[in-house]
């Protein structure tokens, strides 16, 4: 099962966590999203038919891409 933990340098409350959390479990494939408001990181787990491009994607709808390494 991938998994990546990346950087949403939007994250800035509590608010922001849920946002991210909520839009990216709703994926199918994901099976665990966390977000930490202090460090601005998010682990995400997904199996198929989830994608990084659509996490990606998803994020970048709401306002929350993730920072290019």
């Amino acid at each position: 099962m991938p998994s990546k933990t990346f950087e949403v340098p939007n994250i800035s409350c509590g608010h922001c966590v849920m946002a991210v959390q909520n839009e990216v479990s709703e994926l199918t494939g994901v099976s665990k999203v966390q977000a930490d408001k202090d460090t601005k990181m998010v682990t995400v787990e997904w199996d198929t038919p989830a994608t990084w491009d659509q996490i990606k994607a998803a994020l970048t709808e709401i306002n929350y891409p993730p920072a290019e390494n």
